[in-house]
């Protein structure tokens, strides 16, 4: 009786925090309100298959405890029986697949208005390139990376002049504008994620990856390395600033662009 008094709370429990949890309310920082509706789906689908097998295993535990007038039964197998669990089991695994190809689809199918913005991840920080005046990135190849070019940044491609170089700071974006992340790492594999922004993907050396998302609410947001990286990993962290069209402005305008190093490169 205990058992099955301790599975029943179990499910209770597990119920009462996902209906009760802050999770729920936790403000979302960019467009992807359709990810939060696919989460929900998919903790309503596990949920309730969840708690129907607790439940089940605590009137079986119930139903068929041991007593000393009943003996053990054997039963063969159970062919109708099989095939229902492999239905059921087909059917649960596309309803919770499904959603998620929506959602993938939305996730990578970028809009045409979309400003580019990289990220760089490296041993154990952070790096930036903005497009400047000319709105496009310049070129980049690895055999262009060095101390004084840390990013590889072609210096003969001059859509790169003027692109904006941020290393180790703030990264800022202007609220209400579509951003297309593009994803770079130097060294191992990381994973640029931000939570409130709903989006994150795996930085792959030798690829560039992507994903883009729109800011719908100012202020500062974390972010980290989802990607084991080495012993600095923990303290992999960024900072997103989404901010005012004017003041995102300003603060271009204010930084270092990739000109001055042309010199030293070549």
């Amino acid at each position: 009786m205990a058992v099955v008094i301790a599975l029943v709370l179990v499910a209770i429990g597990s119920v009462t925090f996902h209906v009760l949890s802050p999770w729920w309310w936790t403000p979302i920082a960019s467009n992807w309100g359709y990810i939060d509706g696919t989460l929900t789906v998919t903790f309503w689908i596990t949920g309730v298959v969840f708690t129907a097998i607790v439940l089940f295993m605590a009137y079986c535990v119930l139903r068929f405890r041991h007593r000393p007038d009943h003996t053990a039964e054997f039963g063969p197998e159970n062919k109708r029986l099989e095939w229902w669990l492999t239905i059921g089991t087909t059917v649960g695994v596309c309803v919770l697949l499904a959603p998620g190809l929506v959602v993938w689809h939305q996730f990578v199918t970028v809009p045409a208005s979309a400003t580019e913005v990289e990220i760089v991840g490296q041993q154990w920080r952070w790096s930036y390139r903005l497009p400047g005046r000319d709105g496009r990135l310049g070129t980049v190849a690895v055999r262009w990376i060095s101390p004084e070019n840390p990013l590889g940044i072609d210096p003969a491609d001059v859509a790169g002049q003027d692109d904006v170089i941020i290393e180790g700071g703030d990264l800022q974006l202007p609220i209400g504008r579509p951003v297309k992340i593009l994803l770079r790492a130097i060294d191992v594999v990381h994973n640029f994620y931000v939570p409130a922004f709903r989006a994150k993907m795996d930085m792959v050396p030798g690829q560039v990856t992507f994903f883009w998302f729109t800011p719908t609410r100012t202020g500062a947001f974390e972010g980290i390395c989802a990607e084991l990286c080495g012993l600095g990993h923990a303290v992999m962290r960024a900072r997103v600033v989404v901010v005012e069209a004017p003041e995102y402005d300003a603060w271009l305008e204010r930084q270092p662009t990739f000109a001055p190093r042309v010199a030293s490169v070549q």
